[in-house]
């Protein structure tokens, strides 16, 4: 059910003036993505939007007034060769210049992570408070799992890579962390790694991403108990992501004998080599880097993701508004409910996830139900609807503005979440 769209005339008398900071190019792939929805998705809810961007890669609707950070005309800076810190920086700079002009314009300012440290300070001078988006996890943890997942697999991350560890950016990001004003998760793991590291939890809000409904949506005729299952994964092929856990439980699960399991996405270095002979099974399709996401998605069973970090991957919404029934690790950061509309399995437990594919491929029925429960509420899960969801945690913040707290006491000689209960799942045909 695709839900109404909302009247763009005008902002509503209650709706927060929002100053959107985003220090990259709005519109392009990923979190470049995410903010180019949000910002549409606010406007769409009433919220008058003043956006500051690096640069723009995809037009954005008439009545956003846009301010670039980074670029004039078709002049981009080089960011490459600025070095992403850098860009970030100066784009937090000419934000935090713009901030005088806008007092009394404007009644919060969402920033993003790297990019917003000397906005904050020139805001809180002002008494306009910060929502700073959180994407992934608390990156002290997100540098230790990542690290500590590298390590079992005896594998080296290229120099730079954005989830090698780097003090500088850890030191700016805690910066952040504990100057804005509040914290936007858009999952519990997100918030619960936060609260595991000393946060409070009046300083961490609530909100979510979403998919584009006018792309993804389930195919006409469900395929046939008959056929093997399908499953696919999406997203960068990395340690990070969990691959080598979903290939493992694949081929051990016995569903790789008459099923198909497809690998969209792009390698990092050494990754592929590592998965070899479990990518060479004749079972796996690696089909590299996709842009028809929608049309593997409605070809597809399962949709699998064991990742061991992550905020909440825009693929599971999108997923599950193809028809898909979710395999997900608890550090995905998806929305599904465990035996409701998905599978939740504990992030690196492959036992647990080959239970959970075993039990799909031999019980069509329990498929079939999960399947119809997820697609029954794909419709609250879009972008549009999330942007009403984002607009209430502006007006939370604004409400609450000189009530939080800004020490934060960190547990950073811990940074481990607690562990995940055992799953409930039915003792048959295969317990977990």
């Amino acid at each position: 059910m695709t839900p109404p769209v909302l009247d763009t005339k005008a902002p509503s008398a209650s709706a927060p003036r929002v100053l959107y900071s985003f220090p990259h190019r709005i519109g392009a792939g990923q979190i470049c993505h995410t903010a180019w929805q949000q910002v549409i998705g606010l406007q769409q809810a009433g919220v008058e939007v003043i956006l500051a961007t690096g640069s723009v890669a995809r037009p954005l609707p008439a009545g956003i007034s846009v301010r670039k950070t980074l670029s004039a005309g078709s002049f981009r800076l080089p960011v490459r060769l600025l070095g992403r810190l850098k860009a970030c920086a100066l784009h937090d700079w000419r934000v935090a210049r713009m901030l005088p002009a806008l007092k009394g314009k404007i009644d919060l300012i969402h920033a993003w992570p790297i990019g917003a440290l000397h906005t904050i300070r020139a805001a809180k001078k002002l008494g306009i408070p910060v929502v700073l988006e959180r994407p992934n996890a608390h990156t002290r943890f997100a540098f230790k799992v990542v690290a500590e997942e590298c390590e079992r697999l005896g594998f080296r991350l290229p120099p730079g890579h954005e989830h090698e560890f780097n003090q500088t950016t850890l030191a700016r990001e805690e910066a952040e962390y504990a100057e804005a004003d509040a914290l936007l998760c858009p999952s519990e793991f997100v918030a619960r790694s936060f609260i595991e590291l000393g946060f409070a939890p009046e300083k961490l809000l609530r909100h979510r991403y979403g998919y584009d409904d006018s792309k993804f949506s389930p195919p006409s005729v469900a395929a046939s108990p008959a056929d093997g299952l399908t499953m696919i994964y999406a997203g960068g092929c990395a340690p990070r992501k969990g691959l080598h856990h979903a290939l493992r439980a694949w081929l051990d699960s016995g569903a790789a004998e008459r099923g198909k399991f497809l690998v969209a996405g792009g390698f990092v270095e050494g990754y592929a080599e590592l998965l070899k002979d479990m990518l060479e099974h004749p079972s796996v399709e690696v089909l590299g880097h996709r842009n028809d996401l929608d049309v593997l998605m409605r070809k597809s069973d399962l949709f699998v993701l064991s990742t061991v970090e992550e905020g909440s991957a825009l693929v599971t919404y999108e997923a599950r508004a193809s028809g898909c029934v979710l395999l997900v690790s608890d550090a995905s950061g998806a929305v599904c409910d465990h035996l409701d509309n998905g599978l939740i399995h504990r992030a690196g437990d492959v036992a647990e996830l080959t239970r959970h594919i075993r039990l799909l491929d031999q019980d069509r029925a329990m498929l079939e139900r999960l399947r119809r429960a997820s697609l029954a509420s794909t419709g609250s899960l879009s972008w549009t609807a999330a942007g009403p969801v984002l607009k209430s945690a502006y007006v939370t913040a604004v409400a609450s503005y000189g009530g939080i707290s800004r020490t934060v006491t960190s547990r950073f000689s811990s940074p481990q979440l607690s562990p995940t209960p055992p799953c409930p799942c039915p003792q048959t045909p295969s317990p977990c």
